[in-house]
């Protein structure tokens, strides 16, 4: 069985569900399928038509190295979309998606919906549980689930409620935070909408940050393709912050459903006093607001919440802007051939890792 054709109105058909996420779109599909990808997409509907839930599914053959494996294995990533808290539906849907993945052969499920296990910080008084991902950990720890060593995914994340007033939402974060979104407009920043033109200095501006602070990135044509479909749709809108008309800072915002999300963002020298990235996130804020969203979501926290965490710099500063901490319980894997999924998770990256070795010695 190959891939199957997406209908036109997909993408309107998960906005209204929970949790609709860029992952989830025809867009995603697409730009997964120039990297080897199968998708799949699947609805399920009520008696009267109204469709309840959606998962795209994807399917990737597993390569050693050079070589094909003949096995493959299947991943909706922040899916499926449904009411979590709908138990029926819930177990009807996982189901379902397990009834699929033996169809298709596949070794493992792995799926990591964006339902929130816990909201603040461990360990704070702002610290709550959430029944819904409560009782999704419950039933993956009852019904063979695993937890994946393989998180491609952040698990956890920051969510700014963008429903308050502007002056609210100016209010609602860190003293300190607020005075540097000030002092960026004094100081000369400004933010701009920037468009297909803007995508090349925006990922020479991003590749740029990845060489200064240690993270790996994409190529170049990866990037400026995923930017061209999302912005032809209408789902993404870079805003870039500019002194005396030079680009010193950006952030890319997809809007999906009722969630705006900072999936990108990059940063030159210069300028850095100027706190370009403070107003570019004031300005997402806004643009959030502006386009109906519930929720800007602010894409990553610290897995352990502590100094010791590589995100902890980077939580302090988007704790700074007023948002809550989200907890999820991450992506969970279905093995559903257990010798080929401990193979795969243990023995294959070493073996691959081991081929890619003896492969760079032979170029040289």
């Amino acid at each position: 069985m190959s891939s199957q054709p997406i209908p036109a109105n997909w993408n309107e058909i998960i906005s209204g569900l929970p949790g609709a996420s860029l992952l989830q779109t025809s867009q995603w599909a697409e730009v997964k399928a120039r990297m080897g990808w199968e998708a799949y997409p699947k609805l399920w509907k009520r008696a009267d038509g109204t469709v309840e839930a959606a998962a795209l599914i994807l399917k990737r053959p597993i390569e050693l190295g050079p070589l094909h494996s003949g096995m493959n294995f299947l991943y909706v990533p922040r899916g499926p979309l449904m009411d979590w808290t709908d138990d029926e539906l819930r177990d009807r849907v996982l189901s379902d998606l397990t009834a699929f993945g033996r169809a298709q052969k596949a070794i493992f499920v792995k799926i990591d919906p964006d339902v929130p296990l816990s909201f603040g910080e461990p360990g704070t008084d702002e610290f709550r549980e959430n029944a819904a991902g409560q009782k999704l950990l419950a039933y993956y720890q009852q019904n063979g689930w695993m937890r994946s060593p393989q998180q491609i995914q952040f698990a956890n994340s920051v969510w700014i409620s963008a429903e308050p007033s502007a002056d609210e939402l100016l209010a609602n974060m860190k003293q300190r935070t607020r005075y540097k979104v000030r002092l960026a407009e004094k100081k000369g920043v400004t933010v701009r909408r920037g468009g297909p033109n803007d995508f090349s200095a925006i990922a020479d501006l991003y590749a740029e940050t990845s060489a200064r602070d240690g993270f790996l990135i994409r190529d170049k044509e990866y990037y400026l393709d995923v930017w061209k479909r999302f912005g032809e749709a209408g789902m993404l809108t870079p805003l870039i912050a500019e002194v005396e008309g030079k680009m010193v800072a950006a952030v890319m915002i997809f809007v999906t459903g009722d969630t705006a999300r900072y999936v990108y963002g990059m940063s030159g020298p210069e300028h850095r006093e100027k706190m370009p990235n403070y107003l570019l996130q004031w300005e997402a804020i806004k643009l959030a607001k502006e386009k109906g969203c519930r929720i800007y979501d602010l894409w990553g926290a610290p897995d352990e919440f502590n100094e010791d965490d590589r995100m902890w710099g980077v939580y302090q500063f988007k704790r700074g802007l007023g948002g809550e901490v989200v907890i999820t319980p991450g992506a969970w894997d279905l093995p559903l051939r257990k010798n080929a999924y401990n193979l795969f998770i243990h023995s294959l990256p070493k073996f691959i890792a081991m081929l890619k070795k003896i492969s760079a010695g032979k170029k040289k």
